[in-house]
């Protein structure tokens, strides 16, 4: 009588403990800026990460989802360290989201890392940032990946001769050497190259000179901002034809404001992208329109990031039973695989990076409107850095 007294009272506390489990809430800290600069890069992230919520309610594996919104500002990685510190110290958060900035996602890797705090990048795209804690994971894109897999691309479809032309700073030089090491290692040549300021906005001497060297295309990276538009004028006021030198970019080149800026002047321009609204497929249709529904605009490669980043938590939460301690849900975490708006996508189990499809889109003029129409896609791409590492590392 005694033992079964003990068993029954030992099931009771598991019980107990069980509900008192599910009753906790799992909080979410987002880290991202909601002004500033980059206010509408934020903006466009919490909005995908906040329309996935409202699709499938805010309770997991039996347990209440909670938000607490951080605004950092822009680049601020002393204020996202603070903000990362506060959120897990003071907010007592459980998972930490967001990051639409490089500089920020590395100091909150820190926090993660010695908090073992599981961290979902939404959008920044330096490859070495998931090294920074071993319990974070990326839901968006490297540049490495994009870039390196345009210059694959360029060489296998009859570009020979290339003239690059890049902004002055990481993520430009990080975009240049991956098209350049992609593109020479398949046979094409660099016939020149020109790293302009960060802050430029005449571009005229620098499309001539690189006329001048009769390439078959001209790769270009910019953040975008207002250097496209600027970018697109000097193309037209030099006569370059589109249909003759093909050139070549990363997705801000033709973004959603940069083709407004461009107008006609984007026609051709042919970029590398993980994501776009005019991707064909019925998963996303539906999320445009939830998209457009929920906040009267098109979405972009920063809502996608959001979108998919609440996506990964949520199944890993699935995955877990709830538990949302660092070390279960980044184990949960690691070769998750699911169907996003911009495809099969996953998460890589050794680097905790995005593996997912690259597609190659050119501007058209369809039915009246500018869009990026995708025409080719390269499948399965992983960020070409780490692979090299793991490769070293054998």
């Amino acid at each position: 009588m005694r033992k079964a007294f003990a068993l029954l009272a030992g099931v009771a506390a598991v019980g107990i403990a069980s509900s008192a489990f599910a009753q906790q809430p799992v909080k979410i800290g987002m880290i991202v800026s909601y002004t500033g600069q980059f206010a509408d890069t934020g903006i466009q992230l919490d909005n995908g990460f906040k329309l996935f919520w409202k699709q499938k309610g805010d309770t997991v594996a039996g347990r209440k989802i909670e938000f607490v919104r951080k605004d950092n500002g822009g680049i601020a990685p002393d204020v996202a360290k603070r903000l990362g510190q506060e959120l897990v110290v003071r907010d007592k958060v459980d998972i930490l989201g967001g990051f639409e900035l490089t500089p920020n996602a590395l100091a909150v890797g820190d926090i993660s890392a010695e908090a073992k705090k599981f961290m979902v990048v939404m959008n920044a795209a330096t490859s070495i940032i998931t090294t920074k804690s071993p319990y974070m994971a990326r839901t968006s894109v490297t540049t490495p990946m994009l870039n390196d897999a345009l210059g694959r691309w360029a060489a296998k479809n009859g570009i020979k001769k290339v003239y690059t032309l890049v902004s002055d700073f990481g993520p430009g030089l990080d975009a240049d050497a991956a098209f350049t090491e992609a593109f020479t290692g398949s046979g094409g040549t660099i016939v020149g190259a020109t790293k302009f300021p960060v802050a430029a906005l005449d571009f005229s001497a620098y499309i001539q000179a690189a006329k001048d060297t009769n390439p078959d295309a001209i790769y270009i990276w910019t953040p975008g901002g207002t250097q496209p538009a600027a970018i697109g004028k000097a193309l037209a006021e030099r006569g370059v034809d589109t249909s003759k030198i093909k050139i070549l970019g990363q997705d801000e080149l033709t973004g959603i404001t940069a083709i407004k800026s461009m107008g006609d002047l984007s026609i051709g321009i042919i970029t590398a992208a993980m994501y776009d609204y005019s991707h064909k497929s019925p998963m996303n249709a539906q999320f445009v329109k939830e998209y457009r529904e929920a906040y009267n605009r098109e979405p972009d490669i920063f809502s996608i990031g959001g979108y998919d980043g609440a996506q990964l938590i949520y199944k890993a939460l699935e995955k877990t039973g709830g538990k949302a301690d660092g070390e279960s849900l980044i184990a949960a975490a690691k070769g998750m695989a699911w169907e996003s708006p911009r495809g099969p996508m996953s998460i890589d189990p050794e680097t905790r990076d995005v593996v997912e499809t690259v597609y190659i889109r050119r501007v058209e003029k369809v039915d009246g409107q500018l869009i990026n129409v995708e025409f080719d896609k390269v499948e399965n791409v992983k960020d070409p850095v780490k692979e090299k590492m793991k490769a070293g590392a054998k």
